[in-house]
């Protein structure tokens, strides 16, 4: 197991909106493959929001309650995003201070 202060940041979160961590020295096991695969889920779906985000822009036309649901939705995985490059970021620090 690794020490308390290498714990990673998981991209989902539990009661209450409260952050989940995992415990392993096993960046290949169940539960971090499992990490891996939603933090590049919701990364992918964060692209094709920005992409469906510059398209209603430059709608004129576009809805005034389009626009706050579209607001909503970038909110959401920016909040998301920010998870994903703050659990990374964290992993990255402690992989450079391994080093001799």
């Amino acid at each position: 197991m690794t020490t308390p202060d290498v714990l990673r940041l998981l991209p989902w979160s539990g009661p209450e909106g409260k952050p989940c961590y995992l415990s392993t020295d096993d960046s290949d096991g169940h539960m971090s493959r499992l990490a891996d695969s939603i933090e590049s889920i919701q990364l992918g779906l964060a692209t094709q929001l920005l992409d469906h985000a510059h398209k209603t822009l430059v709608d004129t036309d576009a809805d005034p309650e389009e626009l706050r649901v579209l607001a909503k939705d970038l909110t959401g995985a920016l909040q998301e995003t920010l998870r994903v490059a703050t659990s990374r970021g964290h992993r990255l620090g402690t992989a450079g201070a391994r080093r001799p």
